[in-house]
């Protein structure tokens, strides 16, 4: 079985997670063994999870999270609508000219100058999606 190198900053963030869900569950009073029994592990994997050691299961931090009432934070982690890397990434990909199709004569018209001023009429309803 291979060694994998893991990153310094992974390893803090992880860290940096385990602390999190233990202080959580301090802040909550809940014990140990409650906490344990309510995720299911041991209190050996739970002891693992709170100092951030990258072999817990993912399915284990969801179900502490769970049990701390923060599920839904999970779930905010990779969000397509927070990736501004993405987003940014998906406009550059826009086409620099937009062409009307099916139409003798038809003219092309950069993307960038209004519909207006090339003497083009455009029908906008108000989600923003032309027809």
């Amino acid at each position: 079985m291979e060694k994998v190198v893991s990153s310094l900053q992974v390893k803090s963030a992880l860290s940096q997670l385990g602390r999190d869900i233990q202080t959580a569950r301090k802040r909550r009073r809940m014990s140990v063994a409650d906490f344990c029994s309510r995720i299911g592990v041991s209190d050996k994997t739970l002891a693992k999870l709170e100092r951030g050691d990258g072999g817990v299961r993912l399915e284990t931090f969801a179900m502490a999270l769970l049990a701390l009432g923060m599920l839904d934070r999970l779930a905010e982690i990779a969000d397509p609508s927070s990736d501004f890397t993405g987003i940014g990434l998906d406009r550059e990909k826009l086409p620099e000219r937009i062409r009307q199709r099916g139409q003798k004569g038809t003219k092309t018209v950069p993307a960038n100058q209004s519909d207006a001023s090339q003497g083009l009429t455009v029908l906008d309803d108000d989600e923003g999606t032309a027809f």
